[in-house]
């Protein structure tokens, strides 16, 4: 297999440090060859880690994209908002693009996006990373095979944990949907594109009910200060206080969590930046608007039903899923790794436990990129599993469900649907 060059468009966590150590354990396979990151000391530790040289390193997407073709593909993993012009001028240029989920905040942007890349004939992925888990994977394999009959209705979970919703959207990048996007597109429309994926039939409605209930400044502890380290009374009693989590929780290094407050995580240099930086905010006194928690109802045109439930108040991060067939049901917990079918005519139940590395998704990003690599080294543009002609349509069913919230009605998604490509003409 020929080796896929690469350039990285935003060397942040995902970028930075996911998707592209592919390259890093994969050699042969993958090399990336240029990056374009606006934070100085970002840019220059990656351009170190990757062997990048100077003329190769860019501050800015234009500048790099303004160069001749000089790779491959391009990985696009700047912020949810600033996907769109990279992807569509990439893809012009006769890029192959990855792209981090989600693709855009704005409808017409990601109809746009997948049209652009019929277009221009050039494989366009994105990072909807759970399809490539053994998890999901071995449940699509269970319905396709029969085992459970005709799906009726899916129950699905997604615990965000605590400590994960309030490093990432309470605190965090995505905290402000009028900044980022809202929580139900930017945490959930890997759930969304999962049930999708499952049910293998298109959405018809969609109702949606969540509110942000708890993160904010009426529930804040009396005499709470605005930050973590200036002397708050109720740090012992309180499952949100900063320091504690970044220095001692295992998922603060084991899910590179710690990195987003300081490139640095030795112990002052963490506390310095607790000190001074947004992490270390009391987490009811923070300029975060999206819901803790939300709802979502989906009707299908196979006449099935599914259920999301995204909660902020977990202790693990995982999610749970529950499949209600005419001959069988499957639940399922993706942390663990366990699914447990249950035979309606035999009663027999059987428990499958997979082997999945702990960390990546459960191994799911690494599946991904081997994929994403595979499909650029062929040099067939064929569809794969996360393609944007299957990922556009669980983007805007998010988009539909956080309409349904903020409106308060139904949604009917085929007449949503035509909407949006009515205004993409």
């Amino acid at each position: 297999m020929k080796q896929v060059t690469a350039m990285v468009i935003g060397a942040g966590l995902r970028g930075g440090h996911v998707y592209s150590a592919y390259a890093l354990e994969h050699p042969d396979e993958f090399k990336v060859i240029a990056v374009a990151e606006p934070d100085n000391t970002r840019r220059m530790e990656f351009a170190a880690l990757h062997h990048i040289p100077a003329e190769k390193c860019f501050y800015s997407y234009k500048e790099c994209l303004a160069q001749e073709k000089m790779a491959d593909c391009v990985l696009v993993c700047t912020q949810d908002r600033m996907h769109y012009e990279p992807v569509m001028e990439a893809l012009q240029k006769g890029y192959h693009v990855l792209c981090e989920k989600p693709m855009s905040t704005n409808e017409t942007e990601i109809m746009n996006m997948g049209l652009m890349a019929e277009r221009c004939n050039r494989i366009f992925m994105i990072c909807h990373v759970l399809r490539y888990s053994s998890f999901f994977t071995k449940i699509k394999e269970l319905i396709d095979s029969g085992k459970i009959g005709t799906i009726v209705n899916i129950h699905h979970i997604e615990e965000v944990g605590f400590w994960h919703h309030a490093h990432s959207f309470v605190r965090g990048n995505w905290r402000n949907s009028n900044e980022t996007s809202p929580m139900i597109l930017q945490k959930c429309c890997h759930d969304m594109d999962i049930l999708l994926w499952l049910m293998g039939s298109k959405c018809t409605k969609i109702s949606s009910f969540g509110e942000l209930s708890y993160f904010k400044e009426e529930n804040a502890p009396a005499h709470a200060p605005g930050r973590c380290m200036d002397g708050c009374e109720h740090r012992n009693e309180c499952a949100f206080y900063a320091p504690r989590f970044y220095l001692e929780h295992p998922k603060a290094v084991e899910d590179g969590l710690a990195y987003a407050v300081s490139e640095d995580i030795s112990q002052g240099k963490l506390l310095e930046a607790l000190q001074k930086g947004p992490y270390g905010r009391c987490v009811f006194r923070c300029d975060n608007n999206v819901v803790d928690h939300q709802i979502v109802n989906l009707e299908f045109e196979n006449k099935s039903v599914a259920s999301l439930t995204m909660s902020a108040f977990s202790k693990v991060c995982t999610r749970k899923i529950n499949i209600m067939g005419t001959k069988a049901q499957i639940e399922g917990e993706m942390d663990n790794n366990t699914i447990v079918v249950r035979d309606f005519v035999s009663g027999d139940e059987e428990t499958i436990k997979l082997n999945a590395p702990a960390r990546g998704h459960n191994g799911s990003d690494n599946n991904m990129m081997k994929d994403f690599v595979g499909m650029v080294a062929s040099g067939k543009t064929i569809t794969g599993k996360t393609d944007a002609s299957v990922s556009v349509e669980s983007h805007l069913m998010s988009l539909a469900a956080e309409r349904s919230r903020v409106q308060g009605t139904t949604i009917d998604f085929r007449e949503f649907e035509k909407e949006i490509a009515e205004q993409c003409k």
